[in-house]
């Protein structure tokens, strides 16, 4: 009997995804194992393996084609054996039991005294007890509606892509609006086609980018089309976001319309870390700025709980964990992995998951349980010279620190001018959560523990 291939579920929030390359191709031999296809899930490319062994005998589903998860794609069975003519459907989606409240995974360490440490502030009232997130439910999909179909003559597409033009502006004058022969050259000849002057390899160019010569304005001698007006008419054909690009503006979309920003910015004088960090490094303990800063943010993260919580805007969930998203740019994006738990993990710990999972997204090998959950998110841009920007929240969670470049500049040190390094932050908070002097006493417990290089000094 066939065995059904199911489009997989990898992780709780994703909802669907397209098949990006069939690695078997029908009646290919499988093993246990072997790889099937790749996906594309809104955040990363994955490999899906065989539970089966047997012969591929039918791909249902084709690559390109995006798909609720347990969608069935193809079957595993005999060789010579015929798959049913319908996959079954999706099975239902049962319900979700109610979550339980979350275990300690252990106690956090002790934190060091930190002077100008702000007064801890207590969880929120409404919710003592860790909780954790809801799971808001992902609003279905809107139905697409079918393209509609270009009815042309097999004579006049061929003519079309001979003479490099779009055929879906000519109208039809054949049965049911169908282009013929007769349609494209009465077009061609309204369009003044035969005195267009176009280079041999321009008209190459253009039928293979899709470019309608009759568009474009030439730049050569009298009115030439060369290569490069094809080139900047194709680049200014409307291009299909990345699935990866298509979810980064949802989310934004969704975080600005609803929820309530405002902005704390604070700098921050990272001249003695600066040297204790050479200090370090000439001792063979490597850390990047950023990993003072992750850390920072999660002992300020456990003093103010009220930032490391969520709101739907009826009620308040405090996360417990400290669930540290990471922000990193990838060619066609950007992506935020993890950190798990990041209270309960050394300074080199951190940095060490943190850095692996930055070299995972660039690679493309993240999982989606790697980049979900996160409670609080750092976006870093200090290496790309930037004296101050913001960030938007990411939904579900109630703050987002924006890191700038640490930069010399004069400033008064006790009576005199001297250069320091300083670096701007700037936390970008939901109003509904977090009010402006909690923003602010987060904020500069932040920037106090950066500037307290005892503190590193014993954390290191």
């Amino acid at each position: 009997m066939a065995q059904t291939v199911i489009f997989p579920k990898l992780g709780q929030t994703m909802e669907e995804g397209a098949i990006v390359k069939w690695l078997k191709q029908e009646g290919d031999a499988v093993a246990k194992g072997d790889i099937l296809f790749e996906i594309e899930t809104d955040k990363a490319n994955l490999e899906v393996e065989s539970f089966f062994e047997g012969t591929l005998i039918k791909i249902v589903v084709k690559e390109g084609v995006t798909v609720p998860v347990n969608t069935v794609v193809g079957y595993i069975g005999a060789a010579g054996e015929k798959a049913p003519d319908a996959p079954p459907p999706p099975p239902a989606a049962a319900p979700k039991p109610a979550a339980p409240a979350p275990s300690a995974r252990g106690e956090s360490r002790q934190l060091q005294a930190t002077p100008g440490d702000a007064a801890r502030t207590p969880p929120p009232a409404a919710a003592m007890t860790p909780e954790p997130r809801p799971l808001t439910p992902a609003a279905p999909p809107p139905a697409s509606q079918a393209p509609s179909r270009l009815v042309i003559s097999p004579r006049a597409k061929a003519l079309a892509h001979d003479c490099a033009i779009d055929p879906a502006r000519v109208r039809g004058s054949g049965p049911n609006g169908r282009i013929v022969e007769q349609d494209l050259r009465a077009h061609l000849a309204a369009h003044g086609y035969d005195k267009l002057l176009v280079s041999p390899a321009a008209k190459r160019m253009a039928q293979e980018q899709a470019v309608d010569l009759l568009s474009v304005r030439g730049t050569g001698d009298h009115g030439r089309i060369m290569v490069a007006d094809i080139e900047r008419a194709a680049r200014r054909k409307p291009q299909a976001l990345s699935r990866m690009r298509q979810v980064i503006a949802r989310r934004l979309v969704e975080s600005k319309q609803t929820i309530p920003h405002f902005y704390v910015t604070v700098a921050a004088d990272m001249t003695e870390l600066m040297k204790l960090r050479a200090d370090l490094k000439a001792r063979g303990l490597v850390y990047s700025v950023n990993d003072f800063i992750l850390e920072a943010v999660v002992l300020a993260l456990e003093e103010f709980p009220v930032v490391n919580s969520t709101t739907d805007g009826r009620s308040v969930s405090w996360r417990g964990d400290v669930e540290l998203g990471v922000a990193v740019s990838v060619d066609n994006g950007l992506l935020v992995p993890v950190v798990h738990a990041a209270q309960l993990l050394t300074l080199a710990e951190l940095r060490d998951q943190a850095k692996a999972l930055a070299e995972k997204a660039r690679q493309g090998k993240l999982t989606p349980d790697e980049m979900s959950g996160s409670s609080f998110t750092v976006s870093n841009m200090g290496m790309l010279d930037v004296e101050n920007f913001s960030a938007i929240i990411n939904p579900g969670e109630a703050a987002i620190l924006a890191v700038s470049s640490a930069r010399e500049q004069p400033m008064a040190v006790k009576g005199e001018i001297r250069l320091r390094t300083m670096m701007k932050m700037t936390m970008s908070a939901d109003h509904r959560i977090v009010d402006g002097a909690t923003a602010a006493r987060f904020a500069n417990a932040i920037r106090t523990k950066l500037e307290n290089v005892e503190l590193w000094r014993t954390l290191a």
